[in-house]
C-alpha cells in the first residue's frame, strides 16, 4: 500500500475526517440504502477511517446482521461501540479477508492512495456472496481542470502533478464501471456527484484544512508555489467565490449468483 499523504498520525486529521464524514456520508448512506442494505447483511467497510458510515450500516442492518468496519490504522476507532458491531484492522492488498462472506462491501476514497486498486477491488469482490453487492466511491478531479480565475487554476494545475508524482490517481473514479464490470460484477452502473459550494463553506475548508496538512510537502515539490497558495487560500476563504474541484463517482455491481 502507498503511505498516505493524509495518514491518521496528522495532528488535524481527527477533525479532517469529521468533516468529510458530514460532507460524504449523506452520498454514501443513500447508495446504501439504495441497494437495499437491510435487516440481516453481513457488511464490510474497507477504509472506514472514523467509522461514521459503519456505525449507521450496523442500524441498518439490525437485527440480525452484522458489520465489521476495518482501516489500515484503527485509532480512530476505539470508541466505536453499537450491537453487531466489529472493529478490524485490515490491509486489503495483504490482510486475509473471509472469501463469499458479506452481502456487501464497501470503500470510500480509498483506491485513489493505492499502488494496486485492481487488487484491492479483486480481493473486495471475493468477500462477496454470490448475489452480493459491491459499493466503491472514488473522486475524480476533472471539475478543478476548469476552474477560474486563472491563479486558482494554475494551482490545481499543481496540485494535480504533485499528486501524480506521490502515486495519488485523482482521476479513478470515473474508471471504476469500467473496471467492475471487467472483473465480471453483474449489472454495473456509476454516478458521480459534484459539490459547487463558495468560500467559506464546509467544502472550502476542508481543503483550506488540508492545504495547512499538506503545505510543507507542497512548497518542497515545486509544483505549488507560496504565491498560489496564498492565492488559493484568499479565494477560499471568500463567501462570493463560487467555485468546484471535484466530483465523487458512485460505482457498484452484483457478484453472479
Amino acid at each position: 500500500m502507498n503511505e498516505y499523504t493524509l495518514p491518521h498520525t496528522l495532528s488535524g486529521e481527527s477533525q479532517r475526517l469529521v468533516l468529510m464524514s458530514e460532507l460524504l456520508d449523506p452520498m454514501h448512506r443513500s447508495f446504501l440504502a439504495r441497494l437495499g442494505a437491510r435487516p440481516g447483511w453481513r457488511c464490510l467497510e474497507v477504509g472506514c477511517g472514523n467509522g461514521s458510515v459503519c456505525r449507521w450500516l450496523a442500524a441498518q442492518v439490525a437485527p440480525g446482521g452484522h458489520v465489521v468496519a476495518s482501516d489500515v490504522d484503527t485509532r480512530y476507532l476505539d470508541g466505536l461501540l453499537a450491537p453487531d458491531l466489529e472493529v478490524r484492522r485490515i490491509d486489503i492488498l495483504q490482510d486475509a479477508v473471509e472469501e463469499g462472506a458479506y452481502d456487501l462491501v464497501t470503500a470510500r476514497a480509498m483506491l485513489h492512495h493505492l499502488a494496486a486498486p485492481k487488487l484491492a477491488v479483486q480481493r473486495m469482490i471475493a468477500a462477496l456472496k454470490p448475489g452480493g453487492v459491491l459499493l466503491s466511491i472514488e473522486p475524480d478531479f476533472l471539475p478543478s481542470t476548469a476552474t477560474e480565475p486563472e491563479t486558482v487554476a494554475r494551482f490545481w494545475q499543481g496540485w494535480l502533478q504533485w499528486s501524480r508524482s506521490v502515486g495519488i490517481n485523482y482521476f479513478i473514479g470515473r474508471g471504476m464501471p469500467a473496471l467492475l464490470a471487467e472483473l465480471g460484477l453483474q449489472d454495473v452502473a456509476g454516478e458521480g456527484h459534484t459539490a459547487i459550494y463558495a468560500g467559506g463553506s464546509p467544502w472550502a475548508t476542508y481543503w483550506l484544512e488540508t492545504l495547512d496538512e499538506l503545505r510543507p510537502k507542497l512548497l518542497e515539490s515545486g509544483y505549488v508555489t507560496a504565491e498560489l497558495l496564498s492565492a488559493f487560500s484568499a479565494f477560499y476563504r471568500d463567501p462570493h467565490y463560487w467555485t468546484s474541484a471535484i466530483s465523487f463517482t458512485a460505482s457498484w455491481g452484483h457478484k453472479s449468483a
